[in-house]
């Protein structure tokens, strides 16, 4: 094991949950181009986002779709925006981001593990 290895224990308390992205818009106050997300979590409300996903999203596509994310960091402010989650992706080439997302509708808020 080295010291970049995790435990069990450590990935554990990471709370992945997929969400359904009920609202998306231009974010131009953020220092590198993103959009705001409204996402909704079912059980657990709904939470906020700010993305750097656009090279490759525009917000008139996103509402519908479901997404992971990590609901479980503290509250982080971005500009004039208070983050409540984060949205999970790949980061290809030149740090473009493909979002993670379940292959089948599913509930909204189940945990991902």
């Amino acid at each position: 094991m080295t010291d970049a290895d995790l435990t069990w224990q450590e990935f554990s308390r990471v709370d992945i949950r997929i969400g359904t992205i009920v609202a998306a818009e231009a974010f131009p106050e953020a220092r590198r181009p993103a959009l705001k997300l409204r996402i909704d979590f079912g059980p657990l409300g709904e939470r906020k986002t700010s993305a750097q996903i656009t090279d490759s999203y525009r917000p008139e596509d996103l509402v519908g779709r479901q997404v992971a994310a990590v609901v479980n960091f503290p509250p982080k402010q971005i500009a004039n925006f208070m983050s409540e989650c984060l949205v999970l992706g790949s980061l290809g080439e030149g740090g473009v981001v493909t979002l993670l997302r379940p292959d089948e509708r599913v509930d909204n808020g189940l945990r991902i593990g």
